[in-house]
């Protein structure tokens, strides 16, 4: 009996490890966060909530440091969050508009890390690494059209 049971787990198991590799292959990846997957509620409430508080310094005060700042910080502690596309669009435009110098905060000048941060060279490529993760991942998307034309006034990346 034991022998058997052995046996079917290890079969199972050898079923199961077949088939990962080639779902990661069928190109399911790319096309953002599985919506089958159970999530979190009080984990979406939350980051919701920052996106919300992102939402509003990019739009209505045009505080772009900061909204950079909460959209990055939506995509670090919440990489399965359903508005994912929403704050790599923040993000990328809020990097663009502050290497062009728009809205109503100046980027920080001191301690000089942070002034490298918020040098234009940076913001721009800081801007065309969320847009295109956006283009890439997000194909389905309403920031995708926005985000494909930021991409072509940035240019390609000087090496």
């Amino acid at each position: 009996m034991k022998k058997f049971s052995a046996t079917l787990f290890g079969l199972a198991l050898a079923v199961c490890l077949t088939t990962l590799p080639s779902a990661a292959q069928t190109g399911t990846v790319a096309k953002g966060p599985d919506e089958s997957v159970t999530r979190d509620p009080e984990v979406e409430k939350t980051a919701k909530r920052n996106l919300d508080a992102a939402r509003h310094y990019f739009r209505l005060k045009k505080a772009y440091v900061a909204s950079l700042s909460r959209a990055e910080e939506i995509l670090v502690a919440y990489p399965d969050f359903t508005g994912t596309d929403e704050a790599l669009y923040i993000a990328g435009m809020s990097s663009l508009y502050l290497s062009e110098k728009k809205g109503k905060q100046a980027p920080p000048t001191s301690p000089p890390d942070k002034a490298q941060e918020f040098t234009p060279e940076r913001l721009k490529a800081t801007a065309r690494f969320h847009l295109s993760r956006l283009v890439e991942n997000h194909t389905e998307s309403k920031f995708r059209k926005d985000a494909e034309e930021s991409l072509k006034l940035l240019g390609e990346a000087k090496q």
